[in-house]
């Protein structure tokens, strides 16, 4: 079933307060066209830079996830990218007139609500999904980890395990996109007392009270000392719920704070760049993480792409069918005789393109020494078959091939990336990049190893009548 890319119907505002600068800001989405993705934008600066919302753009995750580029940072990105993926809206435009999104409440509720209130309107290009195909894994060594696995959805399980007698172990899950308005979007951030102390005594949370989080009471405190905290906080009092959180806020949801990572788990891989089809495990979860998962992500999104671009252009060889030059037909073509003789056949001659096949067997002469212990192809002899297969694309027109030579004059471009071992079989395409002229030929060169690219490179050669 086809489903198409997503934005929203008219521009709508929200504003609030900074959670670490302490700055007013009017934030405001704004539709956008498709493939345009999520873009923000600092109106308040000369120029009003954009900056993508992209992981490799991403500059901090100390106290939320910070992303900069055309001189230009903004932070605390997460809640809003979680309400927009939530909402599976692929493409709009963020305008802020501060460096930072407004904390509202801690949670990406508020943004749900006035992404709503301005309506989705489809648009007519189709969405593209990232279909994990495989495994991704991400170890911090500190005891986080994640993992991507294949699914036909989004569904992502978070475990948080403090060493804490109040929040202790906590999971939360969802197994499709379509809960996340009702089942995460409201749960706040959090934090224990202790870090909220030390953040406010250093004027790291200039937005912050006492209504935009939930606090965490970790461990004993006396009434001399929580008159200090909500006199901190300004607050007539303050006291210590048997939940063991402060009496700030109401939980919404008894496993509140693990919903909270898997909100921001949701809008830090928003990062990634691409809607996720996938089941997503995380243990003890963090901004740090989570981007640096997003970039392994991302990564294996466009690796996914260029082989998907490759398989597309990638010559198939059938053994079945029998080739318009063997390796004795050759032999009449190309001066090269055995071993040097690096094509087997020709399953493939047009006037700009020829298509060869070399087998690698064992045997072959060359691995005597390269190496004993691993036997590879040496690169130069992949460029040696390359020329070989491009000697035959202008020699093969010829009345008498044998009395014609071609010499490579230059290589350019020569990329090795992947390895070539016995019993692979090379499939050589060499292509004109423009028209012979004066006996000087110039080629695309690429040799393949089932879908995948060992080698490419430009070669020139000049064509010359044997003396």
């Amino acid at each position: 079933m086809e489903i198409f890319q997503t934005t929203i119907k008219q521009v709508i505002s929200i504003s609030g307060v900074g959670l670490h600068t302490g700055n007013k800001v009017t934030l405001t989405f704004e539709p956008a066209p498709e493939d345009h993705g999520y873009v923000f934008q600092r109106v308040d600066l000369p120029g009003e830079p954009k900056v993508k919302a992209d992981c490799d753009l991403v500059v901090d995750t100390s106290r939320g996830t910070t992303i900069e580029d055309n001189g230009a940072r903004i932070n605390t990105v997460e809640h809003v990218l979680a309400a927009l993926a939530g909402l599976e809206i692929d493409n709009c435009l963020i305008k802020l007139d501060a460096p930072e999104t407004p904390i509202m409440d801690g949670s990406s509720k508020p943004f749900i609500d006035i992404l709503l209130a301005s309506g989705i309107e489809t648009q007519k290009k189709e969405r593209e999904y990232f279909e994990i195909p495989n495994r991704i894994n991400y170890a911090d060594g500190k005891g986080v980890e994640m993992m991507a696995l294949p699914a036909n959805d989004y569904r992502l399980t978070v475990m948080v395990d403090y060493n804490s007698p109040v929040l202790g172990s906590q999971h939360a899950s969802i197994t499709n996109l379509n809960e996340f308005k009702d089942e995460i979007s409201s749960c706040r951030t959090f934090c224990f007392l202790h870090e909220l102390e030390a953040l406010v005594k250093n004027n790291l949370i200039k937005g912050g009270d006492l209504n935009n989080a939930i606090v965490i009471v970790d461990r004993v405190i006396e009434e001399n000392e929580m008159a200090n905290i909500a006199k901190l906080f300004n607050k007539d009092s303050i006291e210590v719920k048997k939940e063991g959180i402060l009496n700030n806020v109401e939980l919404r949801f008894q496993n509140e704070p693990a919903r909270h990572k898997l909100l921001d788990i949701i809008g830090d891989l928003a990062l990634a760049g691409v809607p996720l089809k996938a089941q997503i495990l995380a243990a003890r979860p963090g901004h740090a993480a989570n981007v640096e998962f997003a970039k392994k992500i991302k990564r294996a999104y466009l690796a996914s792409k260029r082989a998907s671009k490759l398989d597309n252009n990638v010559p198939v060889y059938d053994p079945n069918v029998p080739p318009l030059y063997n390796y004795q037909q050759l032999a009449n073509i190309l001066p090269h005789r055995h071993p040097f003789l690096l094509v087997d056949r020709v399953i493939r001659l047009t006037e700009n393109e020829v298509i060869a096949v070399k087998n690698i067997t064992g045997d072959q002469y060359f691995f005597q020494g390269h190496f004993p212990g691993e036997p590879l192809m040496p690169g130069v002899l992949q460029l040696e078959a390359m020329a070989q297969a491009g000697g035959v694309l202008v020699l093969a027109d010829k009345e008498n091939p044998e009395k014609w030579s071609t010499y490579f004059v230059k290589i350019e471009n020569a990329k090795f990336k992947d390895k070539v071992v016995p019993g692979d079989t090379l499939i050589i395409r060499m292509a004109l990049t423009a028209p012979v002229r004066r006996g000087l030929c110039m080629m695309k060169g690429e040799a393949f190893v089932g879908n995948r690219l060992v080698c490419e490179a430009n070669m020139m050669a000049q064509i010359e009548e044997n003396k």
